[in-house]
């Protein structure tokens, strides 16, 4: 069939228009195959698509700006090759759907200028693809991450991507060596003209240009579709599901966990237990899932040898998923399910679930802002309210809490016997100060909890401020509790101090821990306390800048400062610490540990590890502490009591003999 003719051109549409219709269908039907099994979930989950604007400023930065994606700088800007340049490419890809159905349309002939402007540009980014996706091949056959998914999935992503760019150059490079009715392409591609050269199409016979142009319109359109048809069953869905991901993202760092209706009659289940308790955020969340293994990279527990990656959790349960979609779907019986947390087929076995610190590493990585810890927080609910099944070493702890309001056990009526001997006055006899101080369990009766405590004490009266605890009425904040799955627990133990919280009405809450500072100021508005809450580095470095603390700079040696997971990724607070430090030690600005700000690496105490056993692995504190004392310092700095108490067991492990002080012990010695 003579390529000029009308039979040609009316058999080409046809085709072309059948290939496109099937293809755009089964596309479509896959998509709303998702759609509705992410609807057919009933785990609940209550929100208001509010800040309009400051949502589309977060999709204008995270998906145009790819801000999360560069945070790892060379794949980073590989990603961003291919993100721009595969982008560029469509409208030209459109426009050959809509020339193979009509062949006189051309967007050259309608706005020249314009489009040509538009080649250019696609021209070059096209060819940038090649470069990132050349990165990537690199990444994945030289330096071979462990982290990084390097399957099948991935390489046909590769194939896909590169076939569809290759063919985009060939075919315009073909279009360099034909008749240009009217527009010049020679005037606007570069990159297609080396193609062109490189492949020596001018000396082709017309009859083979012709031919050559053909074959690479329909490589171009078949990968295509192809590709179009493989998406939605691949990681590569994260094409579709990222941008509402990040859309519907929580716009504050500081993110309350989810609230369990723990006195709900009707309840049959608390937590999460099966897929169809997901929440359908959870379910985009899994569909936004690239397989990155960003998360896994930071995860402390992964990092020392333990069962957890938070990437092969949400893979597991995409998995579950999709296997399961007919169940889901159709809603009839739910009890073949596979369980979440399961030593032979869930997503998290036991030792996996119980091994998070939730130091929201994970999270804070993720370049499509998927919430790991919102799955793993319902589950450890779920295996405690529902199955009573946790570490064995919690019993002792629950007991604690529930009958002495403190994790160790100690007498509820000593919580304040840590100042006997100062002049700290009682909320209930100083009523009107203009600081309530929540001191905590650690601060009130662990023994390096208790020097920070006194060390915060003498600073607030040589500032002469207007102070008070609760002592005896205070209990613990719940944050451990809450964190272990024991949610019933945690709120006797919030609703106690949101009652007495209530009856003074402070003006401003003080903490000197990092996990009472996140329950108060994020937590407890959701039981009816909402009051300003301030952590005790804040406030000194507002002491220090009112003139109401001076600072005498001493010789303290070489500092180093630890970002607790509580006051970094949970609140965004790093800068007051080391501005102190920088202003007490005549030796300047401490150094920083190899992991530092929102990169630090955990200290092993949260997400209620403190009181479990860690038998797999590494210890957590002891690795911190090996990559504290690599810096060098005389002193590492903390401010919290936990990462105090885990630093010197890590350092004392490791044969270090560097200092571990709270920010409140350095300030206390060189501050009047």
């Amino acid at each position: 069939m003579e390529y000029h003719s009308s039979q040609f051109f009316i058999t080409k549409a046809i085709v072309v228009a059948v290939l496109l219709s099937a293809g755009f269908s089964y596309f479509f039907y896959r998509v709303s195959y998702l759609i509705k099994l992410m609807l057919s979930v009933q785990g609940k989950r209550s929100f208001a698509v509010d800040r309009i604007a400051e949502r589309l400023k977060v999709l204008w930065i995270d998906i145009l700006g790819q801000k999360n994606v560069r945070r790892k700088p060379w794949p980073g800007i590989a990603h961003t090759m291919i993100f721009f340049g595969f982008l560029a490419v469509q409208p030209h890809s459109f426009e050959m759907m809509i020339q193979g159905i009509y062949h006189p349309f051309s967007v050259a002939h309608l706005f020249p200028g314009l489009y040509g402007f538009y080649l250019s540009i696609a021209d070059v980014l096209g060819f940038l693809v090649l470069v990132g996706l050349g990165y990537g091949l690199y990444r994945r056959t030289v330096l071979k991450p462990q982290y990084l998914t390097n399957g099948m999935d991935a390489k046909m992503i590769i194939m896909f991507t590169s076939v569809i760019i290759i063919t985009f150059h060939i075919y315009n490079a073909f279009h360099l060596v034909l008749p240009t009715h009217g527009f010049d392409y020679n005037k606007y591609f570069t990159v297609s003209a080396v193609f062109s050269q490189g492949l020596n199409l001018a000396n082709l016979s017309e009859a083979g240009k012709y031919t050559g142009l053909e074959v690479f319109y329909w490589l171009h359109l078949l990968t295509i579709l192809g590709f179009m048809i493989y998406i939605p069953g691949s990681k590569h869905l994260h094409l579709l599901a990222s941008i509402p991901n990040v859309f519907y993202k929580p716009l504050d760092i500081e993110k309350p966990m989810i609230v369990t209706d723990i006195e709900n009659e009707e309840a049959e289940t608390f937590g999460l237990a099966h897929l169809h308790e997901l929440n359908w955020k959870q379910v985009l969340d899994l569909y936004a899932c690239t397989e990155c293994g960003r998360c896994e990279e930071r995860c402390p527990a992964t990092a020392t040898g333990k069962p957890l990656s938070p990437k092969e959790m949400i893979h597991s349960l995409k998995v579950n998923l999709l296997a399961n979609a007919d169940t889901l779907i159709n809603g009839d019986d739910f009890s073949s399910l596979p369980a979440i947390v399961d030593d032979e087929c869930g997503a998290l076995t036991r030792d996996a679930l119980w091994a998070c610190t939730t130091c929201r590493g994970c999270e804070n990585i993720c370049p499509v802002d998927i919430q790991h810890l919102d799955i793993i927080m319902e589950a450890r609910k779920n295996m405690v309210l529902m199955q009573a099944d946790f570490p064995a070493e919690m019993q002792d702890t629950f007991a604690s809490i529930e009958n002495q309001s403190n994790p160790w056990g100690f007498p509820v009526e000593n919580r304040a016997h840590w100042c006997k001997d100062l002049d700290v006055p009682l909320m209930k006899d100083t009523p009107n100060a203009d600081i309530l101080w929540f001191v905590g369990c650690a601060g009130s009766y662990e023994d390096s909890g208790i020097r920070i405590s006194r060390a915060i004490a003498s600073l607030l009266t040589k500032a002469g401020v207007n102070f008070a605890i609760l002592g005896e009425e205070e209990r613990c904040n719940g944050d451990l509790a809450r964190r272990c799955g024991n949610e019933y627990l945690a709120q006797m133990m919030i609703q106690a101090n949101v009652a007495t919280l209530n009856q003074y009405q402070p003006k401003r809450i003080l903490t000197g821990c990092p996990h009472c500072f996140n329950t108060l100021k994020n937590e407890y508005p959701q039981f009816g306390a909402t009051f300003a809450v301030v952590h005790h580095t804040d406030f000194l470095k507002e002491l220090v800048e009112a003139g109401k603390l001076r600072v005498n700079p001493a010789d303290l040696g070489k500092l180093t400062f630890h970002d607790s997971c509580y006051l970094g990724r949970w609140n965004g607070l790093y800068d007051s610490p080391r501005q102190l430090l920088a202003l007490a030690n005549q030796n300047g600005a401490p150094l920083e540990i190899g992991k530092h700000h929102d990169n630090a690496m955990c200290c092993g105490a949260g997400g209620a590890r403190m009181f479990m056993e860690e038998t797999v692995g590494t210890r957590i504190n002891n690795e911190r502490a090996l990559e504290a004392m690599a810096t060098g310092a005389d002193t590492v700095v903390a401010a919290c009591p936990f990462c105090v108490t885990m630093f010197s067991d890590g350092i004392r492990d490791g044969g270090g003999s560097m200092k571990v002080k709270d920010l409140a012990e350095v300030l206390d010695e060189v501050c009047s």
